[in-house]
């Protein structure tokens, strides 16, 4: 079987590892603990992160970057964002002499730098950007690790790597689609944490299902001018990196950013979310970087900003709702800033997609 590392033994690292796992490869995983590297291991289990869950034969572990790394075809890394750059300066030496794909399953923006993960990989394992890929979509670990039937988006600047990876990363129950459109993939991840936190506040505060349709709703336009905004294509934030995570993510009591809002919305601090939260809410540290990012490409995110607000503690949750879809009291068109391009083009598009899978019987061509 091909071998396969995947750095990082959290929520979502060990269920890519198992997705890998169940599709034919043969996986190592790094787990940073002892303990949790020998369950793995010998338990078949990580009772922590994946409760329940029975691991395959052909999947195991090690707190030992070197051997979790050794004669990889491809390494998937699953690190937070905040704690990325650190790690991957272990990891430079053992895989600056391989041409295995690299790839993102994290979904943040640098602090210090507002970079997506791809462009910190880029940097500190310098490596040719054709060689990384990110993996993004609806994905909420727990329902993948219970084998229900999903699908995720696969993309490269490089076609043939976001195809290897699309490969091998796939099996009965995951399904990927590819593209090259890398900024708009990695931000349509980073972006729906930040309207599912939102949605958590608001969910929170007690307020219904109106006001969390209109702030997903208006989410996905603020989401699709920011990244347009950064050189992303629109069509992307329609696909499964846009609207699928949006849904599954503001929709889900498993979403960890999901449930950092609702403790905010119950009058939480944010330093009491961060003590009650046993995974990190990427969307709590990405939110001033994205501002920042915005600001800068004179975009507007009304939500986002009122977000900030409550995070800083400036805005009291309940005060949140009546002006979270829009930046202030002048009646404005409902398009996105990009105009047809990011909204009726793209939608057709979709359902183009959609009819040519269904008339092939889902043999037509991997495209997300």
């Amino acid at each position: 079987m091909p071998r396969v590392a995947v750095i990082g033994a959290g929520s979502w690292g060990t269920t890519f590892g198992k997705v890998l796992a169940d599709g034919g490869a043969d996986v190592m995983m790094w787990a940073r603990r002892a303990e949790q590297a020998h369950e793995i291991r010998e338990g078949h289990r990580n009772t922590q992160y994946l409760p329940g869950i029975n691991l395959p034969r052909n999947l195991s572990a090690s707190q030992h970057l070197a051997e979790a790394l050794d004669g990889a075809t491809q390494v998937y890394v699953a690190i937070s964002s905040q704690a990325l750059r650190q790690n991957l300066k272990g990891i430079r030496p053992l895989v600056s002499g391989t041409d295995a794909p690299i790839v993102s399953l994290m979904k943040g923006v640098e602090k210090r730098t507002g970079q997506r993960m791809s462009e910190v990989l880029e940097q500190e394992l310098r490596c040719d950007p054709d060689r990384i890929a990110v993996a993004s979509g609806p994905n909420l670990a727990l329902e993948i690790a219970r084998q229900h039937p999903t699908a995720a988006v696969i993309s490269s600047s490089s076609r043939e790597t976001a195809e290897a990876v699309a490969r091998r990363a796939r099996n009965t129950y995951f399904r990927t689609f590819v593209n090259t459109d890398v900024i708009g993939t990695e931000f349509g991840g980073v972006l729906k944490n930040l309207i599912a936190v939102a949605i958590g506040i608001v969910d929170g505060v007690g307020y219904g299902e109106n006001t969390k349709a209109s702030i997903i709703t208006r989410g996905l336009v603020e989401m699709t001018d920011f990244a347009v905004a950064q050189g992303a294509e629109p069509e992307t934030l329609q696909g499964l990196a846009g609207l699928g995570d949006l849904i599954a993510t503001c929709q889900s009591p498993l979403s960890r950013n999901n449930t950092a809002g609702r403790l905010l919305g119950q009058g939480y601090s944010f330093n009491e979310v961060v003590k009650q939260m046993d995974q990190t809410a990427e969307g709590l540290a990405s939110v001033a970087p994205v501002l920042q990012l915005a600001r800068a490409a004179g975009i507007q995110m009304p939500i986002v900003e009122q977000v900030k607000m409550v995070l800083d503690g400036t805005m009291n949750p309940r005060d949140i709702a009546p002006h979270l879809t829009t930046d202030d009291d002048e009646p404005t068109g409902e398009r996105t800033m990009n105009g047809s391009r990011g909204s009726g083009a793209a939608l057709w598009r979709s359902l183009e997609r959609a009819l040519d899978q269904f008339r092939n019987r889902g043999r037509g061509p991997s495209r997300d």
